[in-house]
């Protein structure tokens, strides 16, 4: 059998990103030099040195390789590359403004011998992240399609036939870097197959595997299945390592959302139960207020434009108030008026009651219509941000109704209120929003609770631009 191997491309691609970025650091940093003391920008009190950029390269040296040791320290130039470009964004820039500040440390640490002026390093911050993200995204796009008109080389054997089977597949379809080939499918247990998988794609049962193995040369192994028992998994382990093939596996990730486990002892007696959520702490919640208040500040001021001609449209084609304020539940369960641009009748749910919004609805208005499709409708939710009963980023308020139902039904939904809801969030930029999968939803609600980071919620911010699936 054919055993998978390191592609030499991956390695020429990694060595060839650290060039690049090198060059693009180096370079930033010295056209820092040029805008503070050459372009006329900035006003010159003092005298630069006469050898001005050579200097200065020193910096740009420094520089240089402190960040290329942090891209490194965050795996930013491992390959192949997978995911968006845009969700590699906050780590880039994370990653620079740790290089930047170790630079900034240097020299003043040594600014007897090598004086440099701190506009330039303060400058290189916004020069480094402009030319890296440039020549960054130019050799995404550039991998990206080299890799879409290349030969695949792994085969993946899926070990499960359900639904998440079924999401993996199309998820490694979508993934061109890997150039993985689901070769097919594993029967695990006797629940009905998903009706999306070919039952010629369904090879055998799992203990024909090391044949199947073998007749399809399989590079790599996936286990989708949580409910194996686990001297099963362990055979499997075994079989994969006997065979040099990769195995990986799927977590049930509903069963392992809380599993940070905290020990604590009282006396001789150990105490073990859940580790506090990352915005139990005061530190990352004040960081959290002050980015809410100055997103929502900004968002305010750009978006009041919008709200007052979308203010007119609705006045001008539908009787009733232009803004539609509806109680939703906020941190801890606690209610609070949700505010909204109205896009629907004012009786809208009069004979209904309380439903959800689906595709194509026939109770929005033509303006509503429009303004729902691009999420113009929840532009005054930034009021609601800055006034301290919503975040920027967060799981959806829901309906008290819905709570009161939903919160019977589907396990660990109250946990989506241990921390202010959010305009957007991580369920709603993969699409899951409005009538879709609740429980989906709340894998990626807590997800992002048990996870949460001011890079992760830039990261959000930024594919919430992007993203408008299911907005109706």
């Amino acid at each position: 059998m054919e055993t998978r191997h390191k592609d030499t491309s991956d390695n020429l691609l990694s060595l060839t990103a650290i060039i690049i970025d090198a060059i693009a650091i180096f370079g930033g940093f010295l056209l820092a030099t040029w805008i503070r003391f050459r372009s006329g920008f900035i006003a010159i009190h003092t005298p630069p040195p006469e050898n001005l950029f050579q200097h200065y390269s020193v910096g740009a040296l420094v520089a240089t390789i402190l960040i290329l040791l942090v891209f490194r320290n965050h795996a930013l130039f491992m390959r192949p590359q997978t995911g968006s470009f845009v969700d590699k964004i906050p780590r880039i820039i994370k990653a620079i403004g740790v290089g930047i500040l170790g630079t900034a440390v240097l020299a003043f640490a040594v600014q007897n011998q090598a004086d440099f002026a701190r506009l330039v390093v303060g400058l290189s911050f916004a020069t480094i992240s402009f030319l890296v993200l440039l020549e960054r995204y130019i050799m995404f796009r550039i991998e990206w399609n080299l890799a879409r008109h290349s030969k695949q080389r792994m085969n993946v054997l899926i070990l499960g036939t359900d639904h998440i089977a079924t999401r993996l597949t199309h998820t490694l379809k979508q993934e061109p870097m890997l150039r993985a080939n689901v070769a097919g499918f594993i029967k695990t247990n006797s629940n009905p197959d998903d009706e999306r998988i070919p039952q010629e794609r369904i090879f055998g049962p799992l203990d024909q595997l090391e044949p199947i193995i073998q007749d399809h040369n399989i590079h790599e192994i996936i286990l989708t299945d949580a409910s194996i028992p686990h001297p099963k998994i362990v055979e499997i382990l075994m079989l994969c390592e006997h065979n040099l093939i990769g195995f990986k596996m799927v977590p049930d990730l509903f069963r392992i959302m809380t599993t940070s486990m905290d020990v604590q002892s009282l006396n001789d007696i150990p105490l073990l139960g859940i580790s506090p959520w990352p915005l139990d702490q005061f530190r990352n919640r004040f960081l959290k207020r002050l980015e809410d208040i100055a997103g929502a500040t900004v968002g305010l001021i750009i978006s009041a434009p919008i709200i007052a001609v979308a203010a007119i449209a609705i006045k001008k084609t539908s009787p009733g108030p232009v803004f539609y304020v509806q109680k939703r539940c906020g941190e801890g369960g606690t209610p609070f008026n949700l505010h909204k641009l109205r896009t629907m009748p004012v009786d809208a749910e009069s004979d209904t009651g309380p439903v959800w919004a689906k595709p194509g609805d026939e109770r929005r208005t033509p303006v509503g219509a429009f303004l729902r499709s691009y999420n113009l409708d929840e532009l005054p939710q930034f009021w609601n941000v800055l006034k301290g009963d919503m975040s920027l980023v967060g799981p959806r308020p829901e309906r008290p109704h819905f709570v009161e139902q939903f919160k019977g039904e589907i396990v660990k939904y109250m946990f989506r209120h241990v921390s202010k809801p959010g305009m957007t969030g991580w369920a709603q930029v993969n699409g899951l929003r409005g009538n879709t999968d609740l429980t989906e939803r709340v894998k990626y609600d807590l997800y992002y609770l048990e996870n949460w980071s001011l890079s992760f919620d830039f990261k959000i911010l930024l594919r919430t631009v992007l993203t408008n699936q299911n907005a109706y």
